[in-house]
């Protein structure tokens, strides 16, 4: 049997059963030499990190490889990084995950996950590491912008939508990091620690939807779980994932440093060592010591064989032109226009096209689309935020002003009908911890990536929106940057408020449209904006004495409900140019799952969207309420539509560490509105 065999064979009866069979027969084929290849990445430092030197390109400027047998037609597994595009060659850049996640389009982002898909196939890829479902549990961790939010019910949808997007189309999706993997400055000594119940409900249930939607491969993560790295936690590869969860694809480790002991690794579950052949070298020293047996070997290759058979077959010739093709990037800049947040807006938005602006800040016209490391797109072009409102109110009509200090252009900028400020983040202030390995918790101008020490706007751009607030009448302030931040300084000053995180290369035209009204706002938070710092979980830096950490079953807005505090801007916010009246809300139970009806009116003078959320409680020692569905609406101006909500009774329930089961509690109150504070209440 070679590999064609293999898939025909599960083509014929394509169910687990003989997935199973077939990947064991043809694991029967295999020399020990080809099955020890089929477990580590090949040639990276060659494919990649040679050229970095000799060539000035970047991490993943190819496909990275792992396995692959020629002599049974087995494909390599070939690599493409994510999450806010393909990081290969010269493709869209879209916007980062979190302002997907602002988006709260699960259709959305499957349409995002099928272009990518399209690229990496065409780029000579087959595999997709590009669905980052860690939970945001404090706005201080670095990558907080390559996630989808807060929540792991909404992380489950959106990452669960593109993991199918992307399988659909025949290239294997893989979510990562698992797992409980959100401090980057320490990600490779931290030891976080947490109760069944805090894990299984809170930092779980997000994998489990990608597992369930296919996902047929996962990536583990750096940091450590109860004293164990995750690439080498049996509890996490065997118990839960596969004994658990039913996972049938195969496991990679986190690049370079996420396998520590090679036998300890595969024993416990982890396939394949990524992106090169490094601990696993030890494997068949291994063998002859007894440390691992030949049945470990066989169950990983298994593994992999299983993945491969599944979905690769499904993957079709894709002509290059595919890449940041027209449709691509259409689909870039509608991403930023769905997930850009209106925080504030006084009656100053929309501006006419005939107004002349002016716009100032150190993004003002800077190219910032997110973090320099593995998660980098190098788009063909990216437009800039003056460049959009050229685009739109046209060159001579706006004003730019880079920088900070606005002296020079001051009555020429007086002379405009408003002012934008751009503030916020850049990949120097957060992302991955490329560069700032040190012990201080002083960010320096040398530093690259990694936590927020401050979650406050940085203090010259502080004084920057005081002064311009003092100096001009209307004052629209676009914040920049990967999740949240503090803002209460400096709110009441400005006159609107937009948080637009990393909006990709077409985001300067997303940006304009929006404060043109050419488009109406339609993002919602997908994360809380406290009032202060002490509102998030604690944190750990390098300075920190200890690297354990016990995560707890509160974050976000669970644990504000919870000290009964309220948030600057809630979980949900967003504002529009219109506005949304609920009425008429019902819950009706249909067996496996509660229907929740309701009217919709849109009661301004625009058309618009509104994101009906619905949140979920019950008594018996659980958080005040818990979202479980959402749905994007759109509604004309003065109309009134119906709306409807399902939830899965599954997602509705709770689980018992003694009995390590789910359970349903026998009254549940349904929280009907559009963000997590402004509700109505409905008993079923």
């Amino acid at each position: 049997m070679n590999f064609n065999d293999a898939v025909k064979k599960y083509n014929d009866s394509p169910d687990d059963k003989t997935l199973y069979a077939v990947a064991e027969e043809l694991c029967g084929e295999l020399k020990l030499s080809e099955k020890l290849h089929m477990l580590s990445g090949q040639r990276f430092f060659l494919r990649n990190g040679f050229d970095l030197i000799t060539k000035g390109q970047k991490y993943n400027c190819r496909p990275c490889l792992s396995g692959g047998v020629k002599r049974l037609g087995i494909p390599a597994v070939a690599f493409s990084d994510g999450p806010r595009g393909v990081v290969m060659g010269n493709s869209t850049c879209f916007p980062v995950s979190m302002a997907r996640g602002a988006a709260f389009d699960e259709e959305l982002e499957y349409e995002i996950g099928s272009a990518i898909a399209d690229e990496v196939a065409a780029q000579g890829g087959n595999y997709f590491a590009g669905i980052c479902i860690n939970l945001l549990r404090n706005p201080r961790w670095g990558r907080a912008q390559e996630t989808y939010g807060e929540d792991p019910f909404l992380l489950g949808k959106m990452g669960a939508a593109l993991t199918k997007a992307v399988q659909d189309k025949g290239v294997i999706a893989c979510p990562k990091h698992y797992a409980v993997n959100s401090i980057e400055n320490i990600r490779f000594d931290v030891n976080v620690l947490c109760d069944d119940k805090t894990l299984h409900e809170v930092y779980l249930p997000h994998f489990k939807a990608c597992i369930d939607a296919g996902a047929m491969s996962i990536m583990g993560a750096y940091n450590l779980f109860r004293g164990e790295h995750c690439c080498e936690s049996r509890y996490l590869l065997k118990d839960v994932l596969r004994g658990q969860w039913g996972f049938t694809g195969f496991t990679i480790s986190d690049f370079l440093m996420g396998v520590r002991s090679a036998s300890k690794a595969l024993t416990s579950g982890l396939d394949i060592e990524m992106p090169q052949l490094m601990r696993y070298t030890a494997l068949p020293l291994d063998l002859k010591l007894g440390k691992i047996s030949a049945e470990d070997i066989d169950n990983s290759v298994k593994s992999i064989l299983r993945g491969l058979i599944k979905i690769t077959p499904k993957i079709k010739p894709t002509p290059k032109s595919v890449v940041a093709c027209k449709e691509h990037t259409d689909l870039a800049e509608r991403t930023a226009l769905e997930g850009a947040v209106l925080l504030k807006n006084d009656g100053t938005l929309p501006l006419n096209t005939d107004t002349k602006v002016a716009i100032i800040g150190r993004y003002a016209n800077k190219i910032n689309v997110g973090d320099h490391g593995s998660s980098s797109v190098f788009a063909p072009y990216t437009v800039t935020p003056y460049e959009g409102l050229c685009n739109v109110y046209g060159k001579g009509n706006v004003v730019l002003c880079e920088g900070t200090d606005f002296s020079e252009k001051e009555n020429e900028i007086k002379a405009c009908g408003a002012v934008i400020l751009c503030v916020g983040s850049d990949y120097k202030q957060e992302g991955e911890n490329l560069a700032n390995f040190s012990k201080s918790d002083n960010v320096t101008e040398k530093a690259m990536g990694g936590d927020r020490y401050s979650l406050r706007i940085p203090a010259e751009e502080v004084e920057l929106i005081h002064k311009a607030c003092s100096a001009f009448d209307k004052v629209i302030v676009n914040i920049i940057g990967g999740s949240a931040y503090v803002i209460t300084e400096w709110e009441d000053e400005a006159n609107a408020i937009f948080h637009s995180f990393y909006s990709g290369m077409e985001g300067g035209n997303a940006l304009a449209k929006l404060i043109s009204g050419k488009v109406n706002p339609s993002g919602h938070l997908p994360f809380t904006m406290a009032k202060d710092e002490d509102d998030y979980p604690d944190f750990l830096f390098p300075s920190a004495k200890t690297r354990d950490i016990t995560y707890g079953y509160y974050h976000g807005y669970t644990l504000l409900d919870k000290e009964n505090k309220k948030a600057d801007y809630p979980f949900g916010f967003g504002l529009s140019y219109t506005e949304f009246e609920y009425s008429d809300i019902k819950a009706q139970d249909c067996g496996d799952a509660v229907e929740i009806s309701l009217s919709i009116k849109n009661t301004g003078a625009l058309d618009g969207k509104t994101v009906v959320q619905v949140y979920a409680g019950a008594e018996g020692g659980h958080p005040v309420k818990l979202l479980k569905g959402f749905k994007k609406v759109f509604v004309k101006a003065g109309e009134t539509v119906s709306g409807k909500v399902i939830i899965n009774k599954d997602d509705l329930k709770f689980y018992d560490p003694e009995n390590k089961t789910w359970y349903l509690e026998n009254d549940y109150t349904f929280f009907v509105g559009q963000n997590s504070e402004n509700t109505e209440a409905v008993k079923l």
